[in-house]
């Protein structure tokens, strides 16, 4: 009889102890909801992290919705959504009413034109300058082709974004100006903008990388063509100035830092103040570690180590 007293007893232990470790791993287990709402231009790349973190974390679902920063950032402040997607500067006014940033990436805003436009090919080796961007995108005192004397000539059918957007904004920043300033026909988001330039002949507008290139091959979009910025204005791509034929060749000019912020820029999350909702932390902090993995060959510029350990820090 005490033989099996004491059997039983070792067997309650033992059950005992493996039912706690059992309870205890649970606990450490990640487990809710994130929502996140904004820039077009973090969204494939904000999929991407939400994708393989939930591979990892299969109690976790993370909710992604594009429409535009500046939604994003209404969102997140109005407690709509847990994080934002943004693609420019923070506003000292949104940094007033809450607005918390951490960077997670970098990318760049590109000058588009249908790629079947007869001034294509010219514009390829010519480039324009930032002046001559503004002439076209602001003051429209350039609305023809031929007021560049170039060889061909036609039309100048602008496009540009109708919602508020980190693109809009940043790419007028690099000609002086802000979004407002921006003409041409209001398009909704950036696959929108894009569609419009392949389906008109005499379209320009602009676009981030990614709905620029395909991320897969590397090369421009179909019926897209880029237009080089001549950065040192000589009328004419130089080697150096010559970064545009693959995705790779840009995003490693951005990241050596010999293409001008802006357009280059870098890409974040937005919380309203700093978060303490556990599971974000973890999130944030899974992107800016195990997550910088997948930047390149998804067609963003990975952040400087430099710069990725001051953002960690944030995280603190």
């Amino acid at each position: 009889m005490k033989t099996y007293s004491v059997i039983f007893l070792v067997f309650a232990i033992v059950v005992t102890g493996c039912g706690n470790k059992k309870k205890e791993e649970k606990s450490d287990q990640l487990r809710g909801n994130i929502s996140i709402s904004g820039a077009f231009a973090l969204y494939p790349m904000a999929q991407k992290w939400a994708e393989e973190f939930m591979k990892e974390n299969p109690d976790v679902r993370i909710d992604i919705s594009a429409g535009g920063a500046g939604k994003g950032m209404t969102d997140v402040l109005n407690g709509m959504v847990d994080m934002a997607m943004f693609s420019r500067s923070v506003s000292p006014e949104e940094e007033s009413n809450g607005a918390w940033k951490i960077a997670v990436a970098k990318d760049v805003v590109l000058p588009t034109i249908n790629a079947k436009n007869p001034v294509y090919t010219e514009l390829v080796t010519r480039g324009l300058t930032k002046e001559e961007f503004e002439k076209i995108y602001i003051t429209q005192e350039i609305n023809n082709w031929n007021q560049l004397k170039l060889k061909g000539s036609g039309a100048i059918n602008l496009f540009t974004r109708s919602d508020a957007c980190g693109a809009a904004e940043m790419w007028a920043k690099f000609m002086g100006g802000e979004q407002a300033d921006l003409k041409g026909v209001g398009v909704f988001g950036d696959p929108g903008i894009a569609d419009a330039v392949k389906n008109d002949i005499k379209g320009v507008g602009f676009n981030n990388i990614i709905y620029a290139y395909d991320f897969k091959t590397g090369k421009v979009q179909d019926g897209i063509g880029i237009i080089p910025i001549d950065m040192n204005g000589n009328g004419k791509i130089d080697k150096e100035e010559n970064l545009y034929s693959d995705m790779k060749l840009l995003t490693g000019a951005i990241r050596e830092g010999k293409f001008p912020e802006p357009p280059a820029r870098p890409l974040y999350f937005i919380c309203k103040g700093k978060p303490d909702n556990q599971l974000v932390v973890a999130f944030l902090r899974f992107i800016l570690t195990k997550g910088q993995q997948w930047v390149e060959e998804s067609g963003y510029v990975q952040l400087p180590d430099a710069m990725i350990e001051a953002e960690l820090k944030k995280l603190d």
